[in-house]
């Protein structure tokens, strides 16, 4: 793998140890010369898988709209940095980089690009690897919905089984083939 998508939230959470992990994804990736591919922000969990790569010599991309450069304060240190004009284009760009896909805590933006790729994979569209890194057990109540899904007929479980959810980001990145 040479490319790793990291939807993430822009925030740092109320939990130290979502940054901690962040920090820690973004040097595994370095560490493995898998370039991170991200919303571009410097701040919040976006801002420390980011740094965790640059401070591991990684490469990384940020991939921003030109609207949400000043709110979500655009990283200037990133070794590429993608102005887009909508949402659209971002995810777009995020999608088509990424050969993998990792979703950590975040909010409803970081919910809907994951869901959107789980989506792309179920149909057939991508056949690219979708994680959850379940810091703190943040992702447990998806993962809960996700097996009520299947119990009540509307998700398939091969479908299900296909999502990584991990713990541990050593684990995770080994299930990624990383």
């Amino acid at each position: 793998m040479k490319t790793l998508t990291v939807f993430c939230g822009s925030s740092k959470g109320n939990n130290s140890l979502y940054i901690k992990e962040a920090e820690k994804l973004g040097e595994a990736a370095a560490k493995n010369n898998v370039e991170i591919i991200y919303g571009g922000s410097s701040s919040g969990l976006m801002g420390a898988v980011a740094d965790g790569a640059i401070g591991q010599g990684g490469k990384v991309t940020g991939i921003i709209p030109e609207e949400l450069k000043p709110k979500e304060i655009a990283h200037q240190h990133v070794t590429n940095l993608i102005t887009v004009n909508s949402m659209h284009e971002r995810k777009a760009l995020m999608y088509e980089k990424g050969e993998a896909f990792v979703a950590m805590p975040g909010g409803i933006g970081t919910l809907e690009e994951i869901m959107e790729v789980l989506t792309w994979g179920a149909i057939g569209h991508h056949h690219k690897r979708c994680a959850l890194l379940n810091v703190c057990n943040y992702y447990a109540p998806l993962h809960a919905l996700l097996e009520h899904m299947v119990t009540e007929g509307f998700l398939s479980q091969s479908i299900k089984d296909k999502i990584i959810i991990e713990d541990n980001t050593k684990k995770l990145l080994k299930r990624l083939d990383m």
